[in-house]
């Protein structure tokens, strides 16, 4: 299960208002979370190094909040502040909204069939004026660092880039090559390298060297160049100096490449609409082309709404509850799930956002129902079959 570190006096002021620590932890029981722990940089330096190392540390209170871990949506402040006000039903859930560019305008990212043996699959999308601050900024970079320790399976399945879009120019190119003939300037550092130095260079790295093993064998290495010859990045081990955003960045270039076509389009929708919110026009991605081998094109991020229909009964059932039709859409609403009483009250339709790629079935529903109803109003009650337990033979 992850664990997202924030800012307590951060957090309480996104949410409009504060808490003692016993009511936060009550609020997080309520929507299915768990208040871990209470600690701040100073006390976990010093549990973990002593007191020495941690002089100097920061005092500001944090709480290590556990998510459910196919709750990608939560794996920020912006998800979870976002997922908390609209279950307190003090804001309604965003919509979420992809905007194409006036052809020949948009960003476009082709890949080559050197990729197909490596990582053929890639996926991309801008967020337009965007404004950071030290504490959005780092808690942009902290949501793809979850993301690649979890959905991205420790980079194995996905690997993000995100760059400058100011610095580079269009069209992009994904491609692989020998790693001789791969030379830039990896992010943070004074100096061109060849792939193979950069491998090197990164062998005794405490985070990256864990990423290595994935390509290093390989007899061509991915590479994403800009139309100038611009190394964006060399997935999935390290992006190019060049195009690093900093507090100043207006426009992100968002690139996923992996080996799992899914995983990377679920990882861009969260991206995209966690950070959305910090646009000139919040909530709004623009979207970019992405042009296959065989010449055919595909416009990410999807942001794909479906519905499902699921019947009241089956709800109050499983739960074990006896609530109306409008009072179970009502529940869903508050989880993120715009839901709505059709026909003669016999279905609920529930609207699947492009956050929650986590309902599958009915009855990933049904929990969100149970958890917006509470599970401590769930009225206990003695089963109906009772059984022994007993030895089995193997």
């Amino acid at each position: 299960m992850p664990t997202v570190s924030v800012k307590r006096d951060l957090l309480f002021r996104a949410l409009g208002r504060t808490y003692t620590d016993e009511e936060f932890d009550e609020l997080c029981f309520e929507f299915g979370l768990e208040l871990d722990e209470i600690t701040s940089e100073k006390d976990i330096i010093s549990k973990e190094k002593g007191e020495e190392k941690a002089k100097g540390a920061s005092d500001v209170v944090l709480y290590k909040i556990d998510v459910p871990a196919n709750r990608y949506d939560l794996l920020c402040l912006e998800g979870l502040v976002r997922g908390l006000q609209v279950f307190k039903e003090r804001i309604n859930a965003p919509r979420y909204e992809k905007i194409i560019p006036a052809e020949g305008e948009g960003q476009r990212l082709i890949i080559t069939e050197q990729t197909t043996q490596i990582r053929p699959h890639a996926v991309a999308a801008v967020l337009r004026n965007i404004t950071f601050t030290k504490e959005r900024y780092e808690s942009f970079i902290d949501l793809q660092e979850k993301l690649h320790q979890n959905i991205c399976r420790k980079r194995a399945l996905v690997a993000i880039g995100t760059h400058d879009l100011d610095t580079i120019s269009g069209p992009f190119t994904f491609t692989a090559q020998a790693p001789s003939e791969i030379k830039f300037k990896p992010l943070n550092q004074s100096q061109e390298y060849t792939a193979s130095q950069i491998m090197d260079l990164y062998r005794t790295d405490s985070h990256l060297r864990h990423y290595l093993h994935l390509i290093e064998n390989k007899p061509r290495y991915p590479i994403i160049y800009d139309s100038n010859g611009v190394v964006l990045s060399m997935p999935p081990i390290i992006n190019g100096d060049h195009t690093k955003i900093n507090l100043n960045t207006r426009n992100v270039f968002i690139e996923c490449t992996g080996t799992d076509i899914t995983k990377a389009k679920i990882v861009l929708d969260i991206i995209v609409t966690m950070f959305s919110e910090y646009c000139e026009k919040p909530f709004t991605v623009e979207a970019a082309e992405v042009v296959y081998p065989n010449g055919k094109t595909h416009i990410y991020p999807e942001l794909a709404y479906r519905k499902e229909k699921v019947k009241p009964e089956l709800i109050n059932k499983k739960i074990g509850i006896s609530e109306t039709p409008s009072s179970l859409a009502k529940l869903l609403t508050r989880m993120c799930l715009k839901s709505h009483v059709i026909g003669n009250g016999n279905h609920i339709e529930v609207e699947i956002p492009p956050t929650r790629a986590d309902i599958i079935h009915a009855c990933d529903i049904i929990e969100d129902a149970a958890i917006a109803y509470g599970y401590n109003n769930i009225q206990m009650v003695i089963p109906k079959t009772y059984t022994i337990a007993n030895q089995v033979r193997l």
